[in-house]
């Protein structure tokens, strides 16, 4: 029941503030009687006739303060505006209720897989919870109002469609390589842990595997149904539009089958995800034994590690004293603490991992300079997680320690692992399955306000609603992956920078499958116009580039992360010429 109560209140509190916010900004909402107020609301001072300066603030003050027409409130009871200031908040409020949505979301799916385990559930089911944030704000879209003001906003989808895939690409992949990166060495593959060239345009980099590549293989196979769609563009076909955009839906649901499939069979993403979800209890349980077993505080006041206290351990867990740490000491460490949903014969396996955490020499065993510098590395890690936190007492562990199963993860180790048994299944599974409805249900339930507010936010300051929803709301669907992957990439080491890799291809390879099935759907079945060549082509660009460069080679210096960040905007500026100065559009 404890345990309950701590979960619900760790979901529950962010929507609280949110709800505060929404009453506050409720509270007035229709006090529209200023219109009516006499003309000269302001002067300039010298003359009681209203000058130029005078009309100008009065026009500003009834456009920010009042607006110039009424608004419509989402379900009769969530707050609107006209304003520009006014939109804003709602869509910061908003989108960060989507942004909430998609983090409890992607932790639901991540204790799922933990007890599920890769196969046909993990391979069919859970890759698609990841874009359904994404899918469901495409579907309000389009399905708004009448066909007419669906064929406008449908226009919001299209930008966040648009928007994903180039954020993930650009922005996102090149800060993995700014903060991942490592020294090459003479055969252009990345050293593991060492950065000692740092900014080196062409002396640092990352290095991926091969199923990484493969993963960016399947990427550019998945824009195959965009193509489609501009075949009568390309061809200029007078007419067969509709049919094109059926043929391409076709193939996108077929492609997304396929994918899931792909997964249930070669499910390494998966393995690799439940890996590091296991290594995560790894740390958390060193630590909590470290921190009960009356050796000292792990961490001063000030939240900095101390060393006198890590020392101790070390010596306590070298049994033969000789000075560093073996495998069979490591495990013996292992077996000692007794995780939770981790038996005897998995010991071996938790040992190989703090063994790759800790042994930057690769010589087979842990000195203490490279035991205190890397439990130095997990607590900080600790730190990050509950970033909140200013207690760094036993109940700071124990924070970490909860938070550490449900933390979203993309990456870590080799997916050749088997998947462990998992002790307290029915507490996850009911865990999962609240994070689950909950981040469905506030999408579900605030998708069309975003909407709403993107389009009037639009209307207000005259900016094209496909650019805000193309920057703004890529931000809200995609964020808490995009901080989780940068923290890994961090990591410097040549698996980890796989798996943050081989996750961005996957992400956008659901974003041109399941989220671009969603947007063909709604084209098909309400008769809109497809009208996206500008929109259309810029992700054509971005993944086929993005997507040959990684399939044909596997070391990306630090010279490519600025090449990633010049496409962003570039994809901008180039869907604005081409609508507003060639007409495209």
């Amino acid at each position: 029941m404890a345990r309950t109560k701590v979960a619900l209140r760790s979901v529950i509190a962010p929507l609280a503030v949110v709800i505060l916010l929404l009453l506050l900004a409720a509270h007035g909402t229709h006090g529209r009687q200023l219109l009516a107020a006499p003309a000269n609301l302001a002067s300039d001072g010298i003359s009681p006739r209203e000058s130029d300066a005078g009309a100008v603030l009065r026009m500003w003050r009834h456009s920010a303060v009042s607006g110039d027409s009424s608004c419509e409130q989402s379900y009769g009871v969530l707050p609107c505006t006209t304003t520009v200031l006014g939109n804003l908040f709602l869509l910061l409020v908003y989108g960060y209720l989507m942004f909430l949505a998609a983090t409890y979301m992607s932790n639901g799916s991540e204790l799922l897989l933990e007890i599920l385990g890769p196969g046909i559930i993990g391979g069919l089911f859970l890759p698609a919870l990841g874009a359904l944030p994404d899918a469901i704000l495409i579907l309000v879209s389009g399905l708004s109002g009448t066909k007419e003001t669906a064929q406008q906003q449908v226009l919001i989808g299209m930008g966040l469609l648009a928007g994903s895939t180039v954020m993930l690409l650009t922005i996102l992949w090149g800060s993995c390589v700014v903060v991942g990166k490592c020294d090459l060495s003479e055969n252009s593959t990345a050293i593991d842990s060492q950065n000692t060239r740092k900014f080196s345009l062409f002396g640092s980099g990352i290095s991926t595997d091969i199923q990484t590549s493969y993963a960016a293989r399947i990427m550019i196979i998945s824009v195959v149904p965009f193509i489609i769609t501009q075949l009568p563009a390309i061809f200029k076909f007078s007419s067969g539009n509709r049919l094109t955009v059926l043929i391409a839906l076709i193939v996108s649901i077929g492609l997304l089958i396929s994918y899931c499939l792909y997964q249930v069979f070669q499910p390494w993403i998966q393995q690799r995800r439940l890996a590091y979800a296991k290594r995560k209890h790894i740390i958390s349980g060193i630590l909590i034994a470290a921190q009960r077993r009356a050796l000292g505080r792990l961490l001063y006041d000030d939240g900095s590690p101390n060393k006198d206290v890590i020392e101790k351990i070390f010596h306590a867990v070298d049994e033969d004293k000789n000075g560093s740490l073996s495998h069979s000491e490591l495990k013996a460490l292992v077996v000692g603490i007794q995780f939770e949903m981790m038996d005897l014969t998995s010991a071996d396996d938790a040992a190989e991992k703090v063994m790759r955490d800790f042994d930057t020499s690769n010589d087979g065993n842990i000195d203490q300079d490279e035991f205190v510098r890397g439990m130095c590395k997990w607590l900080d890690e600790a730190k990050s997680s509950v970033s909140n936190s200013q207690n760094y007492s036993k109940k700071f562990f124990d924070d970490f320690h909860a938070r550490a199963t449900e933390e979203h993860s993309l990456l870590q180790d080799r997916g050749d692992e088997a998947v462990e048994s998992v002790d307290d299944a029915n507490w996850i599974t009911f865990k999962a399955v609240l994070l689950l409805l909950l981040g469905a249900g506030i999408a579900v339930l605030f998708a069309d306000p975003l909407v709403d507010a993107v389009d009037n936010f639009s209307d207000a300051t005259g900016i094209p609603s496909f650019f805000i929803s193309f920057i703004a709301m890529p931000l809200a669907t995609n964020s808490s992956e995009g901080v989780s992957a940068i923290i890994f990439a961090s990591r410097k080491k040549q698996r980890t920078s796989s798996l943050t890799f081989s996750e961005i291809y996957g992400a956008v390879t659901m974003n041109n499958t399941l989220c671009l099935s969603v947007f063909l759907a709604i084209v098909y079945i309400r008769h809109l116009t497809w009208d996206f060549s500008s929109e259309v082509l810029i992700i054509l660009i971005v993944c086929i580039v993005m997507g040959l460069v990684a399939s044909f080679r596997r070391t990306f210096p630090l010279w490519t992360s600025f090449v990633a960040f010049l496409l962003y905007p570039l994809s901008l500026v180039l869907v604005y010429v081409l609508d507003y100065v060639f007409g495209w559009s």
